[in-house]
């Protein structure tokens, strides 16, 4: 690959490019999924390609392309190199990129057992026995189940120097039992809603699953639902299961710390952010219990990985800290608008898609609770778990959200099942509400593999780390 990514650079250096990298990318998925004891999919696919980007006259160019030819190497750099000059035809604001980055090396997810080596009956024979055990309740109309599992190995190298090759592996499973009766539809999914939890691991994750012991207790679940107590409606604690908390960082934390979005780059398709640069260091994001970290190092986490698509090194960055508003996700262009250096943000879906700023792992540290203990202080109250529906704002304030599951919460003890539970807020005021944080024996590392940004869209991967947290006087069911 040296030689192929060494003409691009050149090339693009003998055209005017004061900058330019490429990525070669190779991504191999496989796919199983099951629907009531019957194999409905079984998927392999191969996606493989390159893309050259550059900078000439304070103007960016990229163009990829499927071929990995030498020949084809010189066109698409070519391309590129007359995207940028068209592109700097419109004057912009200057383009800094701060210091050179010159990383060199290889990463490899750490795996147990790779995916790939287990044999699709095996993969096949799990989710049987899963939609099995969910079906042994009568009253479950459709189980479902999948499997995927993800290699990605990508190749980086810049004008600069850098030159990394990576291989991600990531292994995801899910199951799903639907109940119907009397014109009503209600929904369980394990480990998480949205079809799958993924992580970046092998299939020791699917084993550590175990979704045929859990699939009766979700079954059972669906069917319960149907006849549960309907949300009530008023203000009144709420204490958040983890999975819930995970997808409420992601869309209330994560979103608008993003750079891009900050500056007005996403304002087209995703919204902006209401964490304008002059709150840096100096805005209440909550409580002082909350403290928010992005990180592409944590084992597992779907943002982990050893370098950006910019070539940064995986790091940790302080999001808040004590309920302190403290760091932003960034590219190397953004960073340097605030006078600071990438903390390694910017990832393309594939090898046809330009880098942007996209979540690495943002997570709610622990606290020091545990959850029995966080119950039995909470006089009254619901415990949420497991998303069903999200909805917020284009500059990531006014929320509301809908979850699978409920409790009711009555003198420090679980009572009546709650369905069609919904609670709404706006970000900072909701996270000012947090007064209690569940400790690192509850902290789980969930991922959100379904994540949609940029025109046209990338679908990305991203990972979110929660331990249950309460949260009080938060507006819950149907607001009358």
């Amino acid at each position: 690959m040296n030689d192929l990514t060494d003409r691009a650079l050149n090339l693009a250096h003998l055209g005017g490019a004061t900058y330019a990298d490429v990525r070669m990318v190779h991504e191999t998925t496989q796919t199983v999924a099951v629907r009531d004891g019957v194999v409905e999919a079984l998927g392999n696919s191969e996606n493989a390609g390159f893309g050259v980007r550059v900078l000439v006259k304070n103007a960016w160019g990229f163009a990829a392309s499927a071929l990995l030819t030498p020949e084809e190497i010189d066109r698409v750099t070519h391309l590129a190199l007359e995207i940028a000059r068209a592109s700097a035809l419109v004057r912009g604001d200057p383009i800094d990129l701060g210091p050179p980055v010159t990383s060199r090396g290889s990463y490899r997810t750490p795996v147990q057992i790779d995916p790939f080596s287990v044999p699709v009956e095996r993969k096949v024979e799990v989710l049987l026995a899963a939609s099995a055990a969910i079906r042994r309740n009568p009253g479950v109309k459709v189980a479902r189940g999948s499997l995927t599992a993800q290699r990605t190995h990508k190749v980086f190298a810049n004008s600069e120097g850098a030159y990394t090759e990576q291989e991600i592996i990531e292994t995801g499973c899910g199951i799903i039992a639907t109940a119907v009766a009397d014109g009503e539809i209600q929904v369980r999914s394990y480990p998480n809603s949205v079809g799958r939890h993924q992580v970046t691991a092998g299939w020791e994750m699917v084993e550590a699953m175990d979704l045929p012991g859990n699939g009766e207790r979700i079954g059972a679940e669906a069917v319960a639902l149907l006849s549960a107590t309907p949300c009530p409606s008023g203000v009144t604690t709420v204490i958040l299961g983890s999975a819930q908390l995970a997808l409420q960082i992601h869309e209330s934390c994560g979103h608008p710390i993003e750079l891009d979005r900050v500056f007005g780059t996403e304002a087209a398709y995703a919204g902006t952010s209401f964490l304008t640069t002059d709150k840096l260091g100096r805005f209440r994001y909550g409580s002082d219990v909350v403290n928010l970290t992005a990180d592409a190092v944590r084992p597992t986490g779907l943002g982990t990985f050893g370098w950006d698509d910019e070539g940064v090194p995986a790091s940790s960055t302080p999001i808040v800290r004590q309920g302190r508003f403290v760091g932003y996700l960034m590219s190397r262009e953004t960073a340097t608008r605030l006078g600071l250096a990438s903390n390694g943000c910017m990832r393309a879906s594939g090898w046809n898609r330009i880098p942007l700023i996209r979540m690495t792992n943002v997570s709610l540290e622990p606290g020091t609770w545990t959850f029995d203990d966080l119950l039995a202080d909470t006089d009254e109250g619901l415990y949420l778990e497991t998303n069903r529906s999200w909805s917020i704002d284009d500059k990531r304030l006014n929320f509301q959200f809908g979850t699978e599951l409920a409790y009711e919460i009555k003198g420090g003890k679980l009572g009546r099942l709650i369905k069609n539970a919904t609670y709404t807020g706006i970000t900072p005021q909701f996270w000012a509400s947090c007064d209690a944080v569940c400790n690192a024996d509850h902290w789980f590392m969930w991922g959100t593999p379904n994540c949609g940004k940029g025109q046209p869209i990338q679908i990305a991967h991203t990972g979110h780390g929660a331990a249950p947290a309460r949260f009080r006087n938060v507006r819950v069911g149907v607001v009358r």
